[in-house]
């Protein structure tokens, strides 16, 4: 379950006139990836069914085009799986063409009035600018022989300012709307005042002029009524001119949905066109199948195909495993899991599949930082009750909650009451140093996990001296349990008698495999550097301290598991706490409320940090997620 589908390179040459009926046969098994790289025989260079997809892309256009005016609903019940030729594509665009060109009449019109509410938009839209000044705009615009105009806003709090300055230039200023942090102001004064002089003091003040537009030269009122006026007229021209359209589009709705369903069923041919080589009559594809269908294509084609066929198929070569697609996980517990790994990239082809081992370790971890039975059963019939809304991540929430309810069983913890049913084990805050020491050693097992499942991936691709040498290889995962064995060894013999110390007190063993898997990654180290020896030897420094560190705290990095899990318990204390301070109807509230608080943030806070250590301490370990999904050739079907 965690190795990846293996899958088989399919090489098929056809006769040319086949190809409609192949590119059908291969979508209706969904099981075709294309495989886009021409063949290696030089003959076979053309590009065949230019006509078609050039029929099919202009039919396809023309009939999106009309969907806007006319909404075309699926047809109900099993289509028919048929050949669709040439004459019968390109008659088809035909009469699309001829449909198009009456209903881009109708698509003109529905442009003109739209068009036309636009402008209204717009008018209005600048109307409001003047709604408060009840007279006619059109004296506002141009200066008169006698007296000049400004209107425009104003920051309010420069407005006592602003007032003086142009008082002091014989003009007055007139405060008409306030909205917001703005003032809309008429400033009126004699021509004669020195315009520079004038136009310094509104820059100063932040004035922002608004221009009246030649339409609205009127006063705001009626120009209100009218603008209202027309914008009625334009919705009742839209509402007839839809009823026109429906009137039109009614008898041609049959019609449209077998254009439709033609159009799909020639989608396979076009979607195959880049991989799709021929000479003459001969037509050769390419593609990746999963070995479990090869059997199932060649019978598939068998009977699809009028005229005789070759299908050729051999594993992938070592240099083709990037191109190879990965077959994604789809049962339906692991697909939030799935979805939450694709997150961070696919796994290579050949590459272990993390999706199994992220959602077993994610599940126990979350359900022992968060045990509790009762908000574990919260969470279960949340993600039950809610599963058509979350869709295809319901089961995360439903697996999440079973496993804080059994955590919570072990701890003997219903709603942060560790009294009412009995603990199967014990509660964490009874003894927390031993919390600490299973969190540490289920550090341990998940970090050499890691790195043995990125051993085998270097293996799987031929990658042998990566897989001893590399980043987290053989060397890494020798040195980090030789690192813990002695730590161990230190913490045991200062437990029991504190005689052995120092090198005596780590042990022979683990530090002689510690000296030579060290001394293994800085000669790997020293050997790929490309410096002067002074260079060199800091650099073999600096990798091999930061190996030392890194190892170290990501270890203690799963110290947080228990810390959560001790902080669940003091964190539901400290709500019963808080409500044995209340009274009888408090203390009931403050109970709800501060579950309801648990579940939501802590709950949240929980499922983020284990997300944490799935991707930092985990995948980047031993998941590249560099490969590329399995997306094969398949028939596009409406909902039954």
């Amino acid at each position: 379950m965690l190795r990846s589908t293996p899958m088989k390179h399919v090489r098929l040459l056809v006769l040319t006139e086949d190809l409609p009926q192949a590119s059908l046969a291969l979508a209706d098994l969904e099981s075709f990836h294309p495989d886009p790289r021409p063949p290696q025989e030089s003959r076979l260079v053309d590009a065949p069914g230019q006509a078609y997809r050039e029929a099919y892309t202009q039919a396809h256009t023309r009939l999106e085009k009309i969907r806007k005016l006319i909404p075309i609903t699926p047809r109900r019940g099993t289509e028919q799986v048929r050949v669709v030729e040439l004459p019968e594509l390109e008659a088809l665009n035909a009469w699309l063409g001829v449909i198009w060109n009456e209903a881009s009449e109708f698509e003109e019109e529905l442009h003109r009035l739209d068009e036309q509410e636009r402008l209204v938009r717009e008018q209005q839209a600048a109307l409001a600018n003047f709604a408060h000044l009840n007279i006619d705009l059109g004296l506002l615009r141009n200066k008169t022989r006698f007296l000049n105009f400004y209107v425009g806003l104003v920051p309010r709090e420069n407005l006592r300012q602003l007032e003086g300055a142009v008082s002091l230039a014989d003009h007055i200023l007139h405060v008409y709307m306030q909205e917001g942090e703005q003032a809309h102001v008429v400033i009126v004064g004699p021509t004669e005042t020195k315009q520079g002089e004038l136009s310094a003091v509104l820059e100063a003040a932040g004035f922002q002029n608004l221009p009246i537009p030649r339409e609205l030269d009127r006063a705001p009122a009626d120009l209100q009524h009218d603008l209202a006026v027309q914008r009625q007229e334009i919705e009742r021209a839209r509402a007839e001119l839809q009823k026109r359209i429906a009137q039109w589009g009614t008898p041609l709705l049959a019609r449209l949905r077998d254009a439709r369903q033609t159009l799909i069923l020639t989608e396979p041919l076009v979607t195959l066109d880049p991989s799709i080589r021929s000479a003459g009559h001969l037509a050769h594809l390419a593609g990746w199948v999963p070995a479990r269908s090869v059997i199932r294509l060649r019978v598939r084609l068998e009977k699809a195909l009028r005229h005789p066929f070759e299908m050729r198929v051999r594993r992938p070569s070592a240099a083709e495993r990037p191109l190879v697609p990965t077959v994604p996980e789809k049962h339906w517990l692991l697909a939030p899991f799935a979805l939450l790994v694709k997150q961070y990239g696919v796994p290579e082809y050949g590459e272990v599949d993390p999706t199994p081992l992220f959602a077993v370790t994610f599940v126990l971890m979350f359900g022992s930082m968060f045990g509790d039975f009762g908000q574990g059963a919260v969470i279960v019939f949340a993600a039950w009750q809610w599963r058509h809304k979350l869709g295809r991540f319901w089961p995360f929430g439903l697996l999440a909650g079973f496993s804080s309810m059994f955590f919570g069983i072990l701890y003997g913890s219903f709603f942060g009451e560790e009294h009412l049913i009995p603990a199967l084990w014990m509660n964490p805050l009874s003894d927390p140093l031993l919390m600490l020491r299973l969190a540490f050693g289920w550090g341990v097992l998940f970090l050499s996990l890691a790195c043995l499942l990125a051993i085998y991936n270097r293996m799987a691709i031929g990658n042998w001296s990566g897989a001893i040498f590399g980043h987290h290889g053989v060397l890494n995962l020798v040195f980090y349990l030789a690192l813990i064995t002695g730590g161990l060894n230190v913490v045991q013999a200062d437990g029991a008698s504190g005689d052995a110390t120092g090198m005596a007190a780590f042990g022979t063993m683990p530090l002689y495999l510690l000296s030579g898997s060290l001394a293994g990654l800085a000669w790997a180290s020293w050997r790929k550097q490309q410096a002067p020896v002074g260079e060199k030897i800091l650099v073999v420094f600096i990798e091999t301290l930061e190996t030392l560190i890194g190892y170290v705290s990501n270890t203690l990095s799963f110290l947080r598991v228990a810390a959560f899990s001790l902080n669940h318990v003091a964190l539901s204390i400290a709500i019963f706490t808080l409500a044995g301070m209340m009274g009888t109807f408090g203390h009931i509230l403050t109970i709800i409320l501060g579950n309801l608080f648990v579940i939501v943030l802590e709950g949240g806070i929980v499922a983020i940090q284990v997300m944490r250590l799935q991707y930092y301490e985990g995948f980047s370990r031993y998941f590249s997620g560099n490969g590329h999904e399995f997306a094969p050739l398949r028939l596009r079907r409406d909902p039954k």
